[in-house]
């Protein structure tokens, strides 16, 4: 992946942005007060990304919060109860929706309508498009039927009510609007300066747009299998990732996120890394289990034992104890449902270099993601080439579909790639090809138990992106996940969905109700999304 530097324009977007959210009512009563007429949409595109993974509310609230909590990845922090024990917080489920449709929303599809018909920026409007599909993805496969064709529209005209689409029909348009962006898209055409992912390089954006398309198009899996299918070969002969070279991530600068306009840093991390080290969460038993069962090489590296110096803040000021730890008690973290201080461990005396014999507590024994994953310069990856080398697996095995290897060529391609991505990592290990030949051979599918091993490593794969974990999983069933229930639970099973604002039921009743009527009358956290089938 190519890397970039933040240009200072986006900064002038943002305080154009500002500007325009607090225009003076007087002016030009000709011009629309919310649209500036001389905005670059190259630069609403490079906000839009660098948001996607730098927005602190919306990546505390959907990924550390509840998404990876939910699907066991992460838990032990009081603030991780929402996701991994159930309580019901409609705010956190709302966060994605409230900031995401007037601020990302708005402005990829403002690029998109400066950039239609404009034949000196073909290639800015189809990277748009392609974006639209990425970002509104995120959305619907967390709440279901949502605004789509009129959502943009509506927030950039002054509209409060828009319709609610279909999560079928989204997913229509979707397919068809990534066939139709790649096509556009040509090497000679106007050069994408301000692309934060791939600086402009359409040959890595059909990948891109391609892969996207694989995806969304295992999603319909269960709900609809046959265009399932239809869509996945689509996808492949279109052309998909072929190595871990054509990675879609964001590289983050080393700036601490915030809750205001400070978005250069990976907003995943600082939503861990801005809590006590007692208050940032540990790594779920859950994960631990599959990983060790599996030999899995990354378990030493990405499970790591912390002494904090006072609790401190600051990720430098922990000390790893890692192998004093664990070759006393072994690897242990969290429990689905379980606090940092529940399961008390009696407190073990080792030689801290430059502490002497320090005591070191339960909550210091149990693991935590290791300080190379979450630095404020760690990248986010949004589709790597493992995920498709699973899915292709996955549907290989599903439907015995050719792609040029059979299920367990790919299912071990996916488990080497997934690898091989941890250094991309500032500090990350660099696993080795032994390692990975040793995994691969350890862990051939099983008759009957391919799907189950596919997605399963799939959803390893995916720490750290929540979302798409939690999509994954909810399509899939894999891993097989036992519901954490304690006293504090609010439902007895896991969710399946995100509900909808309170927003809209003030604002858009009318259109919200016909969109309830679709999850069976009851907009519950507990119904299911269109594609979400048992």
């Amino acid at each position: 992946m190519k890397k970039y530097l933040i240009k200072q324009q986006i900064f002038l977007l943002l305080m154009l942005l500002a500007l325009m959210s607090s225009c003076n009512k007087f002016g030009n009563l000709n011009e629309d007060p919310t649209k500036s007429s001389s905005l670059d949409p190259s630069y609403l595109l490079s906000y839009v990304q660098l948001r996607y993974s730098g927005d602190l509310t919306i990546n505390e609230r959907t990924t550390i919060i509840m998404t990876m909590p939910l699907v066991q990845q992460i838990g032990g922090a009081y603030y991780n109860r929402y996701g991994f024990e159930y309580v019901y917080d409609r705010p956190y489920m709302s966060e994605l929706w409230e900031i995401g449709y007037p601020d990302d929303v708005l402005s990829i599809v403002d690029a998109i309508s400066r950039t239609t018909g404009d034949s000196e920026k073909t290639n800015l409007n189809a990277i748009c498009r392609i974006m639209k599909v990425y970002v509104f993805s995120r959305i619907t496969d967390l709440y279901g039927d949502i605004p789509y064709s009129e959502a943009g529209d509506g927030y950039i005209n002054g509209t409060v009510k828009p319709k609610f689409d279909s999560q079928e029909s989204i997913y229509d348009n979707f397919f068809a609007e990534l066939d139709s962006a790649v096509a556009e898209l040509n090497p000679s055409k106007d050069a994408v300066t301000q692309d934060l992912y791939y600086n402009g390089n359409v040959t890595e954006w059909k990948k891109f747009a391609n892969s996207l398309h694989l995806r969304l198009a295992m999603r319909l899996s269960k709900v609809d299998p046959d265009k399932a299918q239809t869509e996945v070969m689509k996808a492949y002969n279109a052309g998909l990732f072929t190595s871990n070279s054509d990675i879609c991530l964001m590289k983050h600068q080393n700036v601490q996120t915030t809750y205001s306009t400070e978005i250069r840093g990976n907003a995943v991390s600082a939503a861990i890394n801005q809590y006590p080290d007692d208050g940032r969460p540990r790594i779920c038993n859950t994960l631990i289990n599959e990983m060790k069962s599996t030999l899995d090489p990354r378990l030493q590296y990405i499970a790591r034992a912390y002494w904090a110096v006072n609790s401190a803040d600051a990720l430098s000021a922990r000390v790893d104890i890692t192998d004093s730890i664990t070759s006393r008690i072994g690897v242990i973290g969290i429990d689905p449902g379980h606090y940092v201080y529940d399961d008390y461990l009696n407190p073990i005396n080792i030689n801290i270099p430059g502490y002497g014999m320090t005591a070191v507590p339960s909550n210091s024994q149990k693991v935590q993601l290791a300080d190379w994953l979450i630095t404020n310069d760690a990248p986010y990856l949004h589709l790597t080439y493992a995920e498709v080398e699973f899915l292709l697996a996955e549907a290989a095995m599903r439907w015995n579909l050719n792609f040029g290897a059979d299920a367990q060529t790919l299912y071990h391609n996916g488990m080497a790639a997934a690898c091989r991505q941890l250094s991309l990592f500032n500090g990350g290990p660099v696993i080795s090809d032994a390692q990975i030949q040793s995994f691969q051979n350890s862990n051939p599918l099983t008759p009957g138990k391919e799907l189950q091993q596919i997605d399963t490593q799939l959803w390893v794969t995916l720490l750290l992106n929540g979302p798409e974990a939690y999509a994954n999983w909810r399509r899939t069933g894999f891993p097989q996940l036992t519901p954490a229930i304690t006293t504090e639970s609010q439902t007895d099973t896991i969710p399946r969905r995100f509900v909808y604002p309170l927003s809209e039921t003030e604002q858009n009743a009318q259109n919200l109700a016909e969109a309830v009527k679709t999850l069976g009358g009851t907009d519950s956290w507990t119904a299911r999304v269109w594609w979400d089938k048992q």
